[in-house]
């Protein structure tokens, strides 16, 4: 049957809600394709100000990793945007000179941040903070700079705040209002936010009318309505957002303030639809998460065809953690005339309470300190219920009842995703569930915002009893409740060889797993049985399947090998005209001292490996990728060793071996250390006549500096250590675990105390060398042979890739 093509224009988080309900609905009904203008799959923007606080990473906010385009059969086209709809024809035009054509389309554009139009504007210097691309440019700002202003007091502005004072600035906020957040807060709440705020760094100054952003070409400071001045070397606004509804409007659709839509989502065009915060329903534009997952729910079902009462509107309520502090508010937050409120505050907690109450029932909600009972507020406000239940209830808990056990089934537990009581409860009992994120990964709870998670955890507690611990050890993903040394265990035991029978045996949640466990298991098995375990390329990130880095813009890097970072004539020459043959934008040496050649279209790379006729040199891999070398004693006057022989005996040893993570080393033949192996995963560095090896060290966002594993005389030695250091860590690591973090894991005086063993140490290489014996590279003849590159390049979707 011809599948009907489904083309979402944006890559957020409500327009991917949709695709998600849908799939649920009728998997295979749509060919689907979507565009998102940002070059990075899905992600949780409500995190973004943690990642600025460096309290995540990218990666941890990403909701659909790319696996999970590919594994759904969806076209994604990243850093693209569409410029034009044909709604007759029903053809969608992009900046890339694409024509889709679509049988449904979904606009989900989502929202500007609101600049200012204010003199200075344009400087350099002033950024809104909306994306990823806002994240980096702040973070660096800061690394140069340490005085910013934020203007604007609402969350995203104290958030930003928070963010910059973590990044080592000094932060004024600016706020045109009396009192913080008063959207969603009273002025005593506002007030002791402004407090709290302030205890952690902030400087605040309120009732302030910027109407000047000074300096030539690059920002310097700030001037006031009423004539005083600040200094800042970086403005970030934050005042609002605003529906992105120009592509719509351009192509004949009706925009009031958002794009006009009925109960199901549908624009006056046929065929059309729009949902998220470039959606207007009934005269409202929704900014929270929870109506934009409502309307998805609606949209997938008016698409697939399954009968709904349609998307009737949302009651507002805010839960949110700004810079450390809980918060709530729902409905009504300021009395009038018609209104009586019940207050409580408790200034030596920060805890302050308001509940509105009109004509006997609630009515709106203030929390300050402790947001527990916020998503209870909300369904007591939803379902109208009186003032007395409400006490009631209250007076439950008191006696020794806890919150969530005499909360009703269908009472909302996660306020984002809409998810109940009922069904987290359902879901802990029929699969097994044990930990919050086993909850989330089936149910969604705690997926979005996260505030709800210490309810997520008493229901564990509630529905589990003795037999849940909050510090219970972390499953390898949401499928399976299991640890990781029980799937390892569970392997051996069973004797199970492919990643589908340890699904199957071992009772997973999911028929294909996910791409988290997918690749682990992968590794698992091949771990295990080196020499019996074919290796599932299905199973690997796409990057290892292509033997590629795909880059921002969908084209791909290209690395070949250089042992020890040297070279020769006849391969620079390969290099050199490849790169002339093929137009590659960029020919970039790495710090891994290598070359990598940028910006190579996808329909190139099998001819151009065909043609370097290099190894590849592994730059994307779960394993070794480089040995970074000095010059050594054959040239530097300094040199007391030979780093360059060490370090192509290194490489040439462990090339193509499979690890946890990506595995980095450096030689250097003194203690100048020109290799930096401090901040390795394996670090040697010559003395005359002895080897010291370092282990454990990390020069990324979480640096490390490594710690002394041995001193050795021989280069057999440093093989010896290095391959007994590196199958410990094969076998003892978790999927994804950095060397770095292993160390500080499990010990160094541990490692230490079991390398020291000769005869463990000895164990430890002889099945190293197993696994290096049997390493499987069908890419090292594949990449002689273009032929069968083609054929392996055709298996691989890559939904990324735009060219």
């Amino acid at each position: 049957m011809l599948k009907q093509k489904l083309v979402l224009i944006g890559n957020g988080m409500a327009g991917i809600r949709a695709i998600e309900e849908i799939l649920k609905l009728e998997p295979d009904e749509f060919d689907i394709t979507v565009f998102g203008k940002e070059p990075h799959p899905n992600y949780n923007r409500i995190q973004l100000s943690k990642v600025l606080q460096g309290d995540t990473t990218v990666a941890d906010i990403t909701l659909n990793d790319w696996h999970w385009y590919e594994n759904n059969n969806i076209r994604l086209y990243p850093g693209e945007s569409v410029l034009h709809i044909d709604t007759k024809k029903q053809i969608v035009y992009t900046d890339k000179d694409r024509a889709e054509p679509y049988d449904k389309l979904i606009i989900a554009t989502g929202s500007n941040p609101f600049m200012l139009p204010l003199p200075g504007a344009n400087k350099i210097g002033v950024t809104a903070f909306r994306d990823i691309k806002d994240c980096e440019t702040m973070i660096q700002y800061s690394k140069t700079y340490k005085k910013a202003a934020v203007i604007g007091g609402g969350l995203l502005g104290l958030e930003a705040a928070r963010g910059l004072l973590n990044l080592g600035m000094e932060v004024d906020v600016i706020h045109i209002n009396e009192y913080l957040m008063e959207r969603q807060l009273d002025r005593a709440a506002g007030k002791l936010l402004q407090k709290e705020l302030e205890g952690q760094g902030m400087n605040f100054l309120l009732n302030k009318q910027t109407v000047e952003i000074l300096g030539k070409k690059q920002v310097t400071g700030l001037r006031f309505k009423n004539g005083e001045k600040i200094k800042a070397d970086l403005i970030v606004m934050a005042v609002g957002i605003k529906p992105n509804v120009e592509l719509a409007q351009k192509s004949g659709i009706s925009v009031n303030r958002g794009i006009v839509v009925n109960d199901f989502m549908e624009t006056d065009v046929p065929n059309v639809f729009a949902v998220g915060e470039c959606a207007e329903h009934k005269g409202m534009v929704y900014g929270l998460v929870a109506p934009l997952y409502q309307q998805g729910e609606a949209l997938a079902k008016r698409i697939c065809g399954v009968h709904t009462g349609g998307y009737k509107g949302s009651v507002l309520s805010t839960q949110l953690k700004v810079s450390g502090v809980d918060v709530f508010s729902t409905g009504k937050i300021i009395e009038d005339e018609n209104t009586k409120a019940i207050k409580m505050q408790d200034d030596w907690n920060g805890i302050y309470k308001k509940i509105i109450v009109e004509q006997g029932k609630i009515a709106g909600a203030v929390l300050f300190g402790d947001t527990r009972e916020g998503n209870r507020l909300l369904s007591l406000i939803k379902k109208g219920a009186t003032v007395e239940e409400y006490i009631e209830a209250n007076q439950t808990e008191e006696s020794g009842v806890s919150l969530v056990a005499q909360m009703a089934e269908d009472e909302i537990i996660c306020g984002c995703n809409g998810v109940t009581k009922g069904t987290i409860v359902s879901a802990i009992e029929t699969q097994g569930l044990t930990t919050i994120d086993q909850v989330k990964g089936c149910t969604n709870a705690s997926r979005s915002c996260g505030t709800c998670k210490s309810l997520v955890s008493d229901l564990l507690e509630l529905t589990l009893g003795d037999e849940y611990s909050e510090d219970q050890k972390v499953s390898i993903c949401t499928c399976t409740p299991l640890t990781r040394d029980e799937v390892v265990h569970e392997i051996k035991e069973k004797g199970l060889t492919h990643v589908r029978e340890v699904m199957n045996v071992l009772g997973w949640s999911t028929n294909e797993g996910c791409s988290k466990c997918r690749p682990a298991l992968n590794y698992y098995l091949g771990m295990i049985n080196p020499t019996e375990y074919k290796d599932e390329k299905e199973s690997r990130y796409v990057n290892e399947r292509l033997h590629a880095n795909i880059q921002n813009d969908g084209t791909f890097g290209v690395v070949p090998r250089m042992y020890g970072g040297v070279t020769h004539a006849e391969d620079l020459r390969k290099i050199a005209d490849v790169a002339d043959k093929y137009q590659v934008k960029m020919i970039k040496i790495t710090g891994g001292q290598r070359i990598n050649l940028l910006g190579v279209k996808k329909q190139d790379l099998p001819s151009i490996w065909a043609e370097l006729g290099m190894p590849s040199g592994h730059a994307y891999s779960k394993g070794l990728r480089t040995v970074k070398t000095c010059v050594g004693s054959d040239f530097c006057r300094f040199g007391t060793q030979d780093s360059i022989g060490m370090g192509i005996a290194l490489e040439k040893k462990f090339e193509g071996l499979h690890g946890p993570h990506k595995i980095k080393m450096g030689v250097s033949a003194c203690p100048r250390n020109c290799a930096e192996g401090a901040i390795k995963d394996i670090g040697i560095v010559g003395l005359d006549g002895v080897w010291e090896m370092y282990v454990g060290g990390n020069a990324g966002t979480d640096l490390r500096v490594a710690d002394l594993l041995c001193k050795v005389k021989t280069g057999d030695e440093v093989l010896e250590w290095a391959g007994a250091f590196l199958q410990y860590y094969r076998e003892t690591a978790t999927y994804l675990e950095r060397t770095s973090v292993w160390v500080e894991r499990i010990g160094i005086d541990h490692i230490k105390e079991m390398l020291e063993n000769k005869a463990f140490r000895d164990e430890l290489n002889e099945r190293m060398n197993t696994a290096l014996s049997a390493i499987q590279e069908p890419w090292s003849e594949a990449l002689k042979d273009e032929n069968l590159l083609k054929e392996l390049y055709e298996t691989v979707n890559v939904p990324a890739a735009s060219n």
